[in-house]
């Protein structure tokens, strides 16, 4: 295997197609937030003026705020308005699942044929995964998707109305606890979108992940397993430099990160000899040395903003290592998945 410029340029690539495709997502997701908010905002706010108005001692009870049928049919508004944003992001998202598993099987050939010398026409063929493959690995996605984005629309109307639960001091300026308590309601409305926005992300990328993983177990012939490969840069967290540089069996799923994760798999092709070619040297790239090279050349204060001053600490002292920064947890209603262990639990080794 050969790891040249020409193979981490792929692998930059196909993060980047990925990346952008979950950018565009967002951006209608947000959108679709935004102007929901603003046809449900102005009739929210002229329902708690109207509530704040007739209060009795500067205090609107809960039980005036459950009786209070204008702001009451707002809240229902808001509730048919989460569950169509629901639909519309769950639908959304999973029209790009086939774009996402079609860069996860392009991106397993192209990785792959790349590590193999100009030769190699004559010698191993990539077998391709068939139609039905592709479509399993989208309904399946699919499925996943709108499992997922179930409990969104419940959070947000729940949140916006435990807000107003125990009722409302008007205080002073009726005005101004207003303005603050649709803050707070946009938050909770909002809470939805944040959730759509990481089920976009991490749903595409486990899909191409997915594709990935069965275009490698199609072609074990060729590739023999994977290496963990971060993203080395400021945005990088400590479980996936930890993880940086790990070999993994083929039939491994992964890089199994944490959510909105940015790693990538990068395949191993089994030696030159055993694939045919003699008489050229094989390679083994050192990619947890290319870690340590690029760490320790960061500026103290980029150091520290990655790892954070205790991790950091720990970590110079000699106390932890790479592979103590990062934890695989269970998770039952999504995957396993590594995490930054916790200061406290490294502090405790």
């Amino acid at each position: 295997m050969a790891v040249t410029d020409e193979v981490l340029q792929i692998l930059a690539a196909s993060r980047g197609a990925i990346g952008e495709l979950a950018d565009q997502q967002v951006i209608a997701l947000v959108g679709a937030w935004v102007d929901s908010w603003d046809s449900l905002a102005t009739e929210m706010r002229d329902a708690l003026n109207e509530l704040m108005a007739a209060a009795d001692d500067g205090r609107v009870t809960a039980w005036q705020v459950s009786r209070a049928q204008r702001l009451q049919a707002a809240l229902a508004a808001a509730e048919a308005e989460a569950e169509r944003l629901r639909q519309y992001a769950a639908d959304n998202i999973a029209a790009d699942v086939l774009t996402a598993v079609q860069y996860g099987a392009g991106a397993a050939r192209d990785l792959t044929t790349a590590q193999l010398p100009p030769e190699a026409s004559r010698y191993p063929v990539w077998a391709p995964l068939n139609e039905d493959a592709l479509t399993a690995i989208v309904a399946r996605t699919t499925q996943q998707i709108h499992a997922s984005s179930i409990p969104l629309s419940t959070a947000m109307v729940a949140g916006m109305r435990a807000e107003l639960s125990n009722g409302i001091s008007t205080g002073d300026n009726p005005n101004t606890v207003a303005r603050k308590i649709m803050r707070r309601l946009e938050h909770h409305f909002n809470g939805g979108l944040s959730r759509a926005t990481r089920i976009a992300r991490t749903e595409l990328l486990d899909a191409m992940r997915t594709a990935h993983l069965e275009a490698d177990k199609n072609n074990r012939h060729i590739v023999t397993g994977w290496i963990w490969y971060a993203t080395l840069d400021s945005r990088v967290c400590t479980s996936c430099l930890g993880m940086h540089g790990t070999f993994h069996d083929v039939d491994e799923f992964g890089p199994a990160d944490h959510q909105n994760g940015r790693c990538a798999r990068l395949p191993k092709t089994k030696s030159w000899a055993e694939l045919g070619f003699t008489g050229i040297e094989d390679e083994d790239p050192d990619y947890q040395g290319e870690r340590d090279d690029w760490f320790s050349n960061l500026t103290d204060d980029t150091q520290r903003d990655i790892m954070g001053p205790a991790r950091l600490e720990l970590f110079n002292a000699g106390q932890v290592g790479w592979d103590d920064f990062t934890t695989r947890k269970e998770n039952p209603d999504w995957r396993p998945a590594h995490y930054e262990t916790p200061v406290k639990n490294l502090t405790a080794r």
